[in-house]
């Protein structure tokens, strides 16, 4: 071999081998930076106006993230468009940790619901962990003769111009449940959409309209006082704080709705850093602390899920909202 091929071959060579370690050097500082992870403030983003379920969630983890990550944790909220002004932020956002999200079921129901999303929640984000997972409650106006789930769907089947429901705002889980009572009961329901729980609750407890699906923290005050009465909660089995309720279920079988909150990250997010959000979280739930200010907001914390199966979780909720969308024929104008 002459020595001008071994020049060759060695200038060939020469970009190979500085590639490898220049990709080389890039894992290992990938690595160096997940290691150290998180060495500066993190921010946890809240797709929604500060006050809410989702925005309390947020703040209690964030107090009990800063202690158990000895970081600070700054909650930031970016409100608008149900939930996708601040998916569509925390999407651009670096993929290493230190921005990361709370939201609620918004964020896997919107792509059946709208045209031009900025972004896929099953491509774009990384379920950490999740936080929340409650039933919601079914209840109707004063002024309703209904005392059982069976009496209102009767209601709903003896024609004239149908019962109205109310809820927190199109897409959202109540709204979601509702269409969902109607598609198994067959039941002549007119979905009435209101800006938040807020106003639900008042033109619930006014008659405005006859019945709501809606969180407990946001209905059980009005509940406990009399001022609309309580029928059913939607989980799988009864809840544990309001055991004299029957389900849903119980009358219509098959029909299971939960409001979940979970903590989402840019795809992207190294694997090691996602783990030690998940093994934080985890402690922090279990704290005594955490678990008391949940219930003091009417939350429930998840069972402990792993970042794979809280994925998991997501996709199943994704794939049942979208077939309720289709077969209802829900529209956003």
């Amino acid at each position: 071999m002459t020595q001008r091929h071994h020049a060759r071959t060695g200038r060939r060579a020469f970009p190979a081998i500085a590639f490898a370690l220049c990709a080389g050097a890039m894992v290992l500082a990938a690595s160096a930076a997940s290691a150290a992870y998180p060495d500066h403030q993190i921010t946890l983003v809240v797709p929604y106006a500060p006050g809410g379920g989702v925005d309390s969630v947020g703040r209690i983890l964030s107090r009990g993230l800063a202690k158990e990550l000895n970081q600070s944790v700054v909650v930031e909220n970016r409100p608008g468009a149900g939930a996708t002004v601040g998916a569509g932020y925390v999407k651009r956002a670096a993929a290493d940790g230190y921005t990361m999200m709370v939201v609620d079921p918004a964020l896997i129901i919107n792509p059946s619901l709208m045209a031009n999303l900025p972004y896929d929640p099953l491509r774009d984000f990384t379920a950490v962990s999740m936080l929340t997972l409650s039933p919601l409650m079914l209840s109707v106006t004063n002024g309703l003769p209904a005392k059982s789930v069976a009496e209102l769907q009767g209601m709903a089947k003896t024609g004239g111009q149908g019962l109205s429901f109310a809820s927190a705002g199109i897409g959202t889980t109540p709204h979601m449940a509702g269409e969902l009572f109607k598609l198994k009961t067959q039941g002549n329901f007119i979905h009435v959409p209101y800006k938040g729980s807020g106003p639900a609750m008042t033109d619930l407890i006014s008659g405005q309209v006859q019945f709501s699906f809606s969180t407990i923290a946001a209905a059980s005050p009005f509940v406990t006082t009399g001022k609309i009465r309580a029928l059913a909660t939607t989980g799988d089995k009864r809840s544990p704080d309001w055991p004299q309720l029957p389900t849903v279920a119980e009358t219509v079988p098959g029909f299971k709705v939960l409001f979940w909150t979970g903590l989402f990250v840019p795809s992207q997010t190294p694997p090691d850093v996602v783990q030690k959000l998940n093994a934080a979280v985890a402690k922090v739930w279990q704290s005594e602390e955490a678990q008391e200010a949940l219930k003091k907001i009417g939350e429930t914390a998840a069972p402990p899920m792993s970042s794979a199966q809280s994925q998991d979780f997501v996709h199943s909720e994704s794939r049942m909202w979208a077939t309720v969308v289709k077969d209802a024929n829900i529209k956003v104008d």
